[in-house]
C-alpha cells in the first residue's frame, strides 16, 4: 500500500498527471488511461511498464 503522502507527490511519467489508486496493485493516470504497477510496494513508473486500463 502507497501513503497518502507518497501519492499526493505521484506523476504520470508521460503527461505530468496527478495519479490515483486503482486496485490494491495499480496506480491509474487518468488522463493517459494507463495503469503502472505496484511491485513490492514501490510504483513502477516507467512509460514502458504502463498498461492501457482496457487491457489491464
Amino acid at each position: 500500500m502507497i501513503s497518502q503522502e507518497l501519492l499526493e507527490i505521484l506523476a504520470c511519467p508521460k503527461c505530468h498527471t496527478k495519479l490515483e489508486m486503482k486496485e490494491p496493485d495499480h496506480l491509474r493516470c487518468p488522463h493517459c488511461k494507463v495503469l503502472y504497477p505496484i511491485v513490492d510496494g514501490i510504483p513502477v513508473l516507467l512509460i514502458e511498464e504502463g498498461k492501457p486500463e482496457a487491457a489491464a
